[in-house]
């Protein structure tokens, strides 16, 4: 149990001890672990071999009154509806408490501590998560060849943003640096308020680039801001006083007095848990993904020569469609990723998925992100049949050509022929040519930026 010690108690008006109710217990029901839900998730995990996924579930924690989409690798997060029942439940806990409260203002300079320590310590896991994903450019990995050869209008504004990113790696370090710091700086006292301003400026960048680009979580992102809010208004006062009154500031004096030291112990023993756990193991984690190649695609190899394809020839149920046909049947070009995934364009685009949240997936099936946002080429994940040939089936929720079935007859190094049936039983003779395509942004690595470029 902890005592307080500090020259003098704080004032505490009667308007501000009903303002601190309801944000106590508003900021608790969002910051503390309370739904079952949540629990339920982690009594799952195999905690002799926690994975990156599991880590990052836990540090994304939201309450969730309502229902929301949930799967295995994904726990959801809370909306601005949750939200709003948690304050009606604070603002009804705000009068009861009214009715019968004989707190001193000691008891609230107490409470308002470890309120802060709890936010603090929310906050600290919330970007320091991210900020591996960053620091491994983990989150937004460089564009792939079907990436590549998309229409740039073809593409999603989340998908140009992310791809943005991902074609800066050195960069995407940096910002995931940033956050790492900015996280570490909040388990010290003194050094909250530099990290809930560099914080401010860091998620609100995050928090306006969804709510422009069409992200998909510019709800949490607001999460975390609403806690740096509260610790940076702690400091502010003093800082304004300081800086724009040029006035003597009174630091803040307020430290908790263990009444037996099995209480410092325990404060000891509980942010060394944190630093081994969600830094030290959780950045191993990170790392070991990265040096697999990351989450975001699959992690088997390809069972086609990576490369863009032309469609030179292109016949369905006995008649040949021209290249220049309209229809969505008549393949354009294909592109062959390293991984077990080729894409297709045709003349007929479709709607692109939207699966812009952060999810980490563990099983390749579930992986969306490489034909998330895009409207211009429909994915396929390429396996062997049964006769040794190749199944193509469809990854995109809103691609009606769903599933094709080939035989492989390799007539060169660059030419392909494909003989086989789609999921109509219709029959298709299709013969590929490989090209050699130049990409600038490949080129220009090979040869450094201050280069002479040659294409």
């Amino acid at each position: 149990m902890a005592n307080s010690t500090t020259e003098k108690p704080s004032y505490w008006s009667s308007f501000e001890k009903i303002i601190f109710r309801f944000f106590l217990i508003y900021l608790l029901l969002q910051a503390l672990p309370l739904d079952w839900k949540y629990w339920a998730n982690i009594f799952k995990i195999d905690w002799f071999h926690p994975t990156l996924t599991d880590l990052f579930n836990i540090s994304r924690y939201t309450p969730q009154l309502l229902s929301s989409y949930m799967a295995g690798d994904y726990w959801g997060l809370n909306t601005f509806a949750d939200w709003s029942i948690l304050a009606l439940i604070a603002l009804i806990g705000t009068l009861a408490w009214s009715g019968f409260d004989r707190g001193t203002p000691r008891a609230y300079d107490r409470w308002y501590y470890f309120l802060r320590v709890i936010l603090r310590y929310r906050l600290a896991l919330g970007v320091i998560a991210y900020g591996y994903l960053k620091l491994f450019p983990l989150q937004s990995p460089p564009p792939t060849l079907s990436d590549l050869n998309t229409p740039y209008g073809d593409l999603s504004a989340w998908k140009i943003f992310s791809l943005s990113l991902g074609v800066a790696p050195s960069f995407e370090s940096f910002l995931g640096f940033v956050e790492i710091l900015a996280g570490l700086l909040l388990l010290y006292r003194k050094t909250v308020f530099i990290a809930t301003f560099i914080i401010l400026s860091f998620t609100g960048n995050v928090f306006l680039s969804n709510l422009a680009y069409e992200g998909g979580e510019a709800t949490y992102s607001l999460y975390l801001i609403q806690f740096a809010l509260v610790l940076l208004a702690y400091d502010a006062p003093r800082l304004y006083t300081l800086l724009t009154l040029e006035r003597a500031a009174v630091p803040a004096r307020f430290k908790p007095e263990y009444v037996t030291n099995y209480g410092s112990i325990g404060r000891m023993v509980l942010k060394l848990g944190f630093l081994l756990f969600f830094v030290v193991l959780y950045g191993q984690r990170a790392y070991t993904q990265y040096r697999m190649g990351g989450y975001q695609f699959s992690s088997r190899s390809g069972l086609l020569r990576e490369g863009f394809y032309d469609v030179s020839s292109f016949v369905y149920d006995g008649k040949e469609l021209p290249y220049v046909s309209k229809s969505s049947l008549r393949w354009r070009n294909v592109v062959v990723e390293k991984w077990p995934t080729l894409s297709i364009q045709t003349a007929v685009g479709l709607k692109p998925d939207t699966h812009n949240v952060e999810v980490i997936h563990r099983n390749d099936e579930a992986k969306a992100y490489e034909f998330a946002g895009n409207g211009a080429r429909r994915y396929y994940r390429c396996e062997k049949n049964d006769g040794g040939g190749l199944t193509l089936n469809a990854l995109q929720n809103h691609n009606e050509l769903t599933k094709f079935s080939f035989s492989t007859i390799f007539l060169s190094d660059s030419t392909i022929r494909l003989i086989g049936k789609d999921a109509a039983q219709k029959v298709i003779d299709i013969h590929l040519r490989k090209i050699d395509k130049k990409y600038l942004l490949k080129e220009a690595k090979k040869v450094g930026r201050r280069s002479q470029l040659i294409l």
